[in-house]
């Protein structure tokens, strides 16, 4: 755990392993037992070049930070974070730049449980320059099927309306970027999208 991912350690992988590895790293962090880092000597590793193999778009909440609940090092993934983890032509290019420019493999996009972002979608906060950004958030509103109370105070549906928001996430990048999505379709990255639940602290992959 000392030293930072190496170009052959993340050349060597397939998209597959890197996700059953994030998937292992957060079972790490759930039980107790993340790995020793020692990030000084990581940085250093790394001060030459880097060689992340994902690139993680989340929200901000300060209780979802990615490369902590998915035990990652200095130097292993690229991260993304925006309130509500949707996307727009900037962070866009920034995935692009990621796996295009880069070599990451994975792109994960990942919601998690009791979203701000979310609740202030659905209830229809507006904020200075929180409104538009929110606005991105509300087709997965409508999108999500629900018969209960369909208000921000629902847990439930808050919820559920953040995974939807992740799915629609997903399409939009492959709407936005061709790059992405020919990268995808030739097998070269794979595009997962995943939902962390602040009560138990798993990731809970869905695609």
């Amino acid at each position: 755990m000392a030293a930072a991912m190496t170009k052959q350690e993340r050349d060597s992988l397939t998209p597959d392993q890197i996700i059953e590895g994030l998937k292992h790293g957060n079972e790490r962090f759930r039980s107790g037992k993340a790995h020793a880092h020692d990030y000084l000597a990581q940085k250093r590793a790394s001060a030459a070049g880097q060689f992340p193999a994902a690139v993680i778009l989340s929200c901000i909440d300060s209780r979802a930070p990615a490369e902590l609940i998915l035990d990652t090092g200095i130097g292993e993934t690229f991260n993304a974070r925006i309130a509500g983890n949707v996307t727009n032509e900037d962070l866009a290019g920034s995935l692009e730049f990621a796996c295009a420019a880069a070599g990451a493999k994975v792109v994960l996009v990942m919601g998690h449980t009791s979203c701000g972002a979310i609740k202030g979608a659905i209830d229809n906060v507006t904020l200075g320059n929180l409104t538009g950004l929110l606005a991105r958030i509300k087709p997965a509103v409508d999108a999500t099927k629900y018969d209960g109370v369909r208000t921000g105070s629902n847990p439930e549906f808050v919820d559920m309306v953040a995974r939807t928001n992740v799915q629609n996430t997903i399409d939009d990048l492959r709407k936005q970027s061709e790059i992405l999505a020919s990268m995808q379709k030739d097998g070269k990255i794979k595009i997962v999208g995943a939902m962390y639940h602040l009560n138990t602290g798993k990731v809970e992959f869905m695609s």
